[in-house]
This record gives structure tokens, sequence and C-alpha cells, in this order.
């Protein structure tokens, strides 16, 4: 009897894993994303079939919630009207979008009804110290509000000073709100730091918490990857930093002290990026913030810089950041820089960058030397013989971990922001980035790049066939899993 009952038995869990296996399956199949995505998935899950069903329960669909997509659905409307009105009450805002610019901006303002806005001010901080002791004067002078939002905030070293002047400012009846991925600031919510400042007064917020049962209605790997601080919706911060002092963050990974830079920027376009902040705070919070202001547009007119917000995510545009990212390499006649720590790119992006190679673009990309992740740097290996073989130049950078993220293209515009040139940055992290069309500050970012390149080693194509069989190996399996990094 008890042969039967366990023959029974058995029958019945093939049958349940056959018919999890054929739903997944099926699942993924309807789902038409990117054939290569969609491989890859099938792959892993006959190949793991327990383990690779449970990875994509766990990572295969975007699924932030039902409260977060009902708010996010509902208040698109408002946030756009918001936007129209603010502009239509900005000064001096008739320019002409520069030619190679124009094919982006278009794409983003019907996508996401981004204005672009001229009359803006920026400053480029590259040094650690100096962002942080920026930031922390403008919040110090703060007279009505301050808002940062990190995806990673780390106690210790000058971030302690921020957090000092953060809590002095709402001792002094200034609104001020924190917004912190609960991910990558996991530290900084298991240490003192959350109640000192909930008891001085700011509100913080924990951003897409994690947890054993939430990964029944939510996926667990959408992160928030935004850097932004906005200070009495007139001063504006936004780059690669995180809210660390690279003196006290990741020492032990063996990659030297992380390299970044901040925009420090003044002008029209700071009540946009403060409707970011509020937009990213209802969405988690539920608290409408859009209408509790009035602003009385600040414009530096004897700036010409023109910018335009990219805000980017699940909900966001769709494949707004992926066609801007495209659009910019097809756009480049002389020369095109892209610097960015993690590269992990689709075959689009891939094409894009060897056809600019191709047709005599001076391509180059600069990556750190070692990166914090080695999975992420397989990854990135197994796309350099293509890319070597049609020109594109490979830089490593060798100073510390190149953080910064930017797109160079010719001396006419550039991407700045959080987005890192790989699968989860544009599709599926909310990220921002800024377009800026001027010639000067092109002249700055290019610079800085011209730096980085004096710090970074040329990698050619000769040398990297000698490298060894393993890491081929390693390279290749990962190629066929980055789909899915």
């Amino acid at each position: 009897m008890s042969d039967y009952i366990y023959t029974v038995l058995g029958w019945l869990l093939f049958l349940a894993h056959t018919s999890l296996v054929i739903g997944v399956t099926l699942r993924v199949i309807m789902k038409r994303r990117a054939v290569g995505v969609s491989l890859a998935w099938l792959a892993l899950i006959y190949a793991i079939p327990i383990l690779g069903v449970a990875a994509y329960i766990l990572f295969g669909e975007v699924r932030l919630g039902r409260k977060r997509a009902e708010r996010a659905k509902s208040m698109y409307r408002p946030y756009a009207d918001w936007i129209n009105v603010l502009v239509s009450r900005f000064p001096g805002q008739r320019f002409e979008v520069s030619d190679p610019v124009r094919p982006i901006y278009e794409l983003v303002k019907a996508r996401l009804n981004m204005p672009m806005l001229t009359g803006n001010g920026m400053l480029l901080l590259q040094r650690p110290e100096e962002i942080l002791a920026a930031m922390q004067a403008d919040i110090c002078a703060a007279r009505s509000s301050c808002y940062l939002e990190f995806y990673i905030w780390y106690p210790g070293g000058l971030a302690d000073e921020v957090a000092y002047a953060l809590m002095d400012a709402a001792r002094r009846g200034l609104d001020c709100r924190l917004l912190l991925d609960s991910v990558g600031s996991a530290d900084f919510f298991r240490s003192r730091w959350p109640k000192r400042l909930r008891e001085a007064g700011v509100k913080v917020v924990e951003v897409l918490p994690v947890g054993a049962l939430r990964v029944l209605f939510e996926r667990q790997d959408l992160r928030m990857h935004r850097k932004l601080a906005v200070i009495d919706d007139e001063v504006a911060y936004t780059g690669s930093m995180n809210l660390v002092d690279p003196a006290c963050f990741k020492q032990d990974a063996g990659v030297g002290q992380w390299v970044d830079i901040m925009l420090r920027i003044r002008g029209p376009i700071v009540p946009i990026i403060w409707s970011l902040f509020v937009w990213d705070w209802e969405m988690e919070t539920g608290e409408r913030l859009l209408e509790q202001l009035e602003y009385h547009p600040i414009s530096c007119l004897d700036n010409q810089l023109k910018l335009q917000l990219l805000p980017s995510g699940p909900f966001m545009g769709g494949d707004a950041i992926a066609q801007s990212l495209l659009t910019a390499v097809y756009q480049a006649r002389r020369r095109l820089v892209l610097i960015t720590p993690y590269f992990v790119p689709d075959d689009p992006l891939v094409a894009a960058l060897c056809s600019a190679a191709d047709r005599g673009v001076e391509v180059q990309l600069v990556l750190p030397a070692r990166n914090d992740s080695r999975m992420v740097n397989h990854a990135c290996n197994a796309f350099f013989d293509e890319l070597l073989q049609a020109g594109v130049e490979i830089h490593l950078y060798a100073a510390g971990l190149l953080h910064t993220k930017c797109v160079l293209v010719d001396h006419q515009f550039a991407l700045v922001g959080t987005v890192n040139l790989d699968k989860r940055s544009l599709w599926l992290n909310f990220e921002m980035t800024l377009l800026v069309d001027d010639g000067q500050v092109m002249g700055e970012l290019l610079r800085l790049a011209d730096d980085y390149l004096s710090d970074a080693r040329p990698l050619s194509w000769l040398e990297w066939r000698k490298r060894p069989l393993r890491k081929r190996v390693a390279e290749n399996l990962f190629y066929l899993l980055s789909p899915l990094l």
C-alpha cells in the first residue's frame, strides 16, 4: 500500500512540476519581449527546472505592487498638466533646439511630456569632498525645504556632515524629506541615523522595501537608482554620486575609491527636477505634494544652457531612455565618448556602436579597469571582441572605480545622469538623465572625459585575444545570461 501511495505522490509531483514548467513557458512566450530575453529565460527554466521557474516567478516580470501601479496610472495626468502650466509661466523660453538634439527632444517630449528649458546655470563638481561640501552649504543656507533622494546613503565621513546639516535644517522648521532605496541604503537603515533624523523632524522614507512576504507581490530587484537633491526649489543636484564618502565606502572591495561627478543646477529646470522627487514621494507614500507649492521661477537668462530631464523606470515612457541612447549614438558624426561603470549592452546598442565606428566616428568606451561585480564584469567582457574588431576604442580606467555615467556626442550634446549602460538601468530601475544642449558645458564635459582617458589604458584587440581560455569560457557563459542581468 505504501508503495502505491509513493507512486501516486510521485506522479502527482511530476504532473504538478510539468504543468508549472509548461505554464511558465507559455507565460514567457506570450509576453513577447526581446527574443534574446525570452530565450535566456526558457534556457534557464529548462536547464534548472525548479530553480529556473522560481527565478522567473521572482524576477521575470515587472511587479511593483498593486498600489504603486494604481498610483502611477492616476498620477500621470495631474503631473503632466502641472508641468504644462508651469512651463507657460517661464519667461524667455523661445529658442531653437539644435538639429542633432531635436530627435531626442521630440521623443522625450512625446513619451514623457518633459520640456526642454533654457536659461539654466550649471556647475560641474568632480571631487567628492567638493560635492558633499557644496550640498551641505546649500542645506545650511536653505530657507524653506530640503528634498533628497539617493540609491545609497552610506554612513561615515563627510556623509555624516550632510546628515547633521539636514537635521539642523529640520529643527529650524524647514520641510526636510529623504527618499532612500531599501537595498542600496541597507547599511543606513540598520544604523542609528534614521531614528536620529526622524527625531530631528526629517521625514525619512524607505523606498521599495524588501521582505520575505513582499516576494509574493512585488519584484524585489527593481530599485530606485536616482540621485538628486532639491534645496529651496531653487538649487538642484544630480549625477552619478551616491550620498557616500568614498574614503569610507567599500574600502574592502579592492577597486579603489569611487570616481563620480555631480551637477549643481539653477534655473527653470529645477522645478521639473523637484516634480520628479514629489512624484517618487507620492508613488511610495500616497501623499501628494505637487499642488502645495507655488513657483516663482528663477531664470539665469545670461546663460543659454538648455536642459531636458529624462526620467525612466518601469512605468515611465516605456523604452524612451533606451531609444534616446540609440538615437544619440546614431547622431554622432565625429566623436562619441561613453563613460559607464557597468556595460552590459543589448544587441541594438552593440550594433549602433559598431556602425558608428564603421562610418568613421571616433568611438571611445571608458570603463573601470576593476569592477565591484565579477558577474557583470564577465558579461561586459563578452562584448569586447565584436567592438574591438569594429574599431571601437576601449579604455580601462585605473585610478579607482570610475562611476561616472555620461554619453558625449561630438561637441553638440550629452546625456548625463544615473543610467548605466546595462539592461537593468535601461529597462528596470528608476533612473534620471539630463539631456545637455550647450557647447560651453560640452567643452567642460569633454575635458573631463579627456582627464579620464589620460588615466586609462587602451585595450588592443591583439592583446585581448591572448586572454586565457578559462576567461573566454566564463565570458561566453555570462553572455548567454546577459539579457537577464
